[in-house]
């Protein structure tokens, strides 16, 4: 059995969030090229789904991609914990759509929990998610949340970060001890999660980027700019003090290469479908019958 991963405050994560987000769209560029590859994957799920739902879209960046591949959708969603992403979204909107309604706009978007999404179950075709499921410590209430609000047949895609993650931060950092960089989950106990949340079909996969950066002052510019800070339930409140951050800095200076130092992300990929129920709402056993074909 894994070891539970570290425990995070969904206050201190909508902090970050909501500090980040008047310009976030200036330095998502790790996001948008996972997006980018996860877009790929979709094209080869033969689906035309009427209903689409982004969980977790930030500032709305996959929905309007979304909307773009599926122009016939009826209906495409949006939702996101952090309203002040939301908010920004709206904000980089041209100004002639910013005070349409929702459907005119092109999207619905929400304020939510992923964990107890606003919508009624089977409303969805679809369910989008990227970068959003490491944010919420353990998924596996999310994904039972997705298949809730997924029809029969619909599919779930989406992307998340694996434990190799940040490991030269996370190296560097252990010489400051305490909790300073978050766990992530491995594939395949994702996999085991979504077909223990009643999907079927699973495929994972996975990829890796490297991030550059000039100096360590870039680094936690990136991690401020994406919200990507601590937010872990045990992380330390105060300063680290000048011996402390003298030994993290000789470290991560230790893993420089070619004048760069690097930031490793492990990126897990995975989709899954909803398929028949097998059991009734009253814990009957569903048993379906055909006629035979002469």
């Amino acid at each position: 059995m894994r070891a539970p991963p570290a425990a995070l405050d969904p206050r201190a994560v909508r902090a970050h969030f909501a500090r980040a987000a008047p310009d976030y769209d200036k330095h998502d560029v790790a996001a948008r090229e996972i997006a980018r590859r996860l877009f790929e994957r979709l094209q080869y799920l033969k689906i035309a789904p009427r209903r689409v739902l982004d969980v977790g879209c930030g500032t709305g960046a996959d929905l309007r991609r979304l909307g773009e591949l599926f122009p016939r959708a009826e209906c495409l969603a949006g939702c996101d914990a952090s309203y002040p992403m939301l908010a920004a979204g709206r904000s980089a909107l041209p100004w002639h759509k910013r005070w349409l309604p929702l459907r005119a706009r092109g999207a619905q978007q929400v304020c939510g929990d992923a964990q107890a999404l606003p919508f009624a179950a089977g409303a969805f075709d679809l369910a989008w998610s990227n970068l959003m499921l490491h944010w919420m410590g353990e998924p596996l209430a999310v994904f039972r949340e997705v298949h809730r609000v997924l029809s029969v047949g619909g599919a779930f895609l989406f992307s998340t970060l694996g434990p190799d993650s940040l490991r030269e931060l996370r190296g560097a950092m252990a010489a400051a001890g305490g909790a300073h960089v978050h766990d992530f989950i491995d594939m395949h106990d994702l996999g085991d999660m979504l077909v223990a949340a009643g999907f079927e079909a699973p495929v994972m996969d996975v990829d890796y980027l490297t991030l550059t950066y000039s100096d360590l002052v870039a680094v936690r510019q990136d991690i401020r700019h994406n919200g990507a800070c601590n937010a872990l339930q045990a992380r330390a409140r105060g300063l680290m003090g000048r011996q402390r951050g003298a030994r993290v800095y000789a470290a991560i200076e230790a893993a420089r290469r070619q004048g760069r130092l690097p930031l490793s992300l492990e990126v897990v990929y995975g989709h899954a479908w909803k398929p028949e129920p097998r059991v009734s709402a009253d814990g009957r056993a569903i048993i379906r019958v055909q006629r035979a074909q002469r």
